[in-house]
């Protein structure tokens, strides 16, 4: 076979060897979180725990706000190389990383009303927010590697180059976490230090991607007389339909930083404790969401070049056998925190107040990781097909209903009810997709291959 061609084999092997190397290289993300958590936990002040809690949150608010560059690029890439139209697939590619510099540099420009408006939405006490300043000023000059970054791994994803993306993922959190380790722990830096180490490994990982992309569609190059069509990555009319896309996808990715960060908000009034205690179980969460989104990338990648190829039955075994796969891999991460999860907060930190809050919360934790899978699922079918516009209607009805239901859990039950209606959040938005989906089985065989 080309190394060109698609394979559209929906063997359960086949699958999971498009996915692990995805789940390895997510599963170490959230270790620099923990990480984080834990090198504060142990030489920092409540107060320090709670920066970087709401100093990772701000980050994630702003960097997820652009995730279009990696799920629109997958899903755009991936439906390339399943029609075999190598053009596009560097059209794609060229495109995005093009529009995340931009953006990166548009975010160090405007990074003063940004943070202001943060820290004023997320409320922390005085202290927490004093801190988490200096987080926020050291960091976001790694913004146009960012964002780079996730334009050249969504392309990984969708090229089904899932290894390459491996090796970029480990050479960052490597990075990442021994300089964690070096400038907060043994320096003595703090906050600072984990910031300034986030900011080179991102550097580090983006220079290793944008090599490493390279290299890939030389290979693949067919001897195209223009390797990069500048004139078609910034054709105003295909910039539209992108931007279309993108957009779609912007709104829902902002309907769930909201979500979170009003879950945090809540958390935050509640206490310092509750807020640091909240941090750690959504590190568990994002330990787990990783997992499940190795499963939802590779699905991803996998449809798409099935839609892009117009084989309906191709697609329909692929959605059953990952959904599956997505399915026990949840069901196993869940009953692991319910297990572990009491020796997981204990080394996490040392302060009681916040490891008796953090034990209080784990069921509803593992409760949630449980009922995430259809979400994580039916978001990389949504996203491999560039079915966008439904993504962002589920988005809009998932939100508006967790706040009606949150606010007054909340006001009765505190965390608890804060906790059942973020759980209640997952499942309305997975049950919105679904009513969508027959509508995207239809649009198969209708999809534009010109965008």
């Amino acid at each position: 076979m080309h190394p060109n061609t698609p394979n559209h084999s929906t063997s359960y092997r086949f699958i999971a060897g498009r996915a692990w190397p995805i789940i390895l290289a997510n599963s170490a993300t959230p270790l620099l979180g923990l990480t984080d958590t834990a090198v504060i936990g142990r030489t920092g002040s409540i107060a320090s725990l709670g920066a970087v809690a709401i100093g990772s949150l701000i980050f994630s608010f702003v960097y997820w706000t652009f995730g279009f560059l990696r799920m629109g690029t997958t899903g755009f890439v991936a439906q390339a190389h399943g029609a075999e139209n190598e053009l596009e697939v560097r059209t794609a590619i060229g495109r995005s990383v093009l529009m995340g510099v931009v953006i990166g540099l548009s975010l160090i420009v405007l990074q003063i009303p940004i943070f202001k408006l943060a820290l004023y939405l997320l409320e922390g006490s005085e202290e927490v927010e004093a801190i988490t300043s200096s987080y926020l000023k050291l960091r976001i000059w790694g913004a146009p590697a960012a964002l780079a970054s996730y334009a050249i791994m969504g392309a990984l994803i969708g090229l089904g180059r899932s290894k390459a993306l491996l090796g970029v993922q480990v050479a960052m959190n490597t990075v990442n976490i021994g300089l964690d380790v070096l400038l907060a722990g043994y320096f003595g830096m703090g906050v600072k230090g984990i910031a300034l180490g986030t900011m080179i490994a991102e550097w580090t990982a983006a220079l290793l991607a944008l090599f490493l992309i390279i290299r890939i569609l030389k290979e693949r190059n067919l001897g195209d007389r223009n390797f990069w069509d500048w004139r078609r990555i910034t054709d105003s009319t295909l910039l539209l339909k992108v931007f279309g896309v993108h957009f779609n996808i912007m709104i829902r990715t902002l309907c769930l930083l909201f979500g979170f960060g009003w879950f945090t908000q809540q958390g935050a009034r509640l206490g310092d404790v509750q807020l640091a205690a909240n941090h750690i179980l959504l590190q568990f969460i994002s330990f787990s969401a990783f997992f499940l989104d190795g499963i939802a990338y590779a699905t991803e990648a996998l449809v798409g070049a099935a839609a892009g190829a117009r084989k309906i039955d191709v697609f329909d075994t692929l959605v059953r056998r990952t959904t599956l796969l997505a399915g026990i891999l949840a069901l196993t991460l869940s009953s692991g925190f319910l297990i572990f999860g009491n020796l997981a907060i204990s080394a996490l930190t040392d302060l009681a107040l916040i490891r008796e809050a953090a034990a209080t919360g784990l069921p509803f934790a593992a409760l949630y990781i449980l009922l995430s899978f259809p979400t994580f699922q039916l978001d990389g079918i949504y996203i491999g097909t560039t079915r966008t516009s439904e993504m962002r209607n589920a988005g809009l009805i998932g939100l508006i209903a967790f706040l009606a239901i949150g606010w007054p859990l909340t006001h009765i039950y505190g965390n608890t009810g804060l906790w059942l209606a973020f759980i209640g959040f997952i499942i309305l938005r997975a049950a919105s997709l679904m009513v969508f989906y027959p509508n995207l089985r239809k649009s198969i065989r209708k999809i534009d291959h010109e965008i």
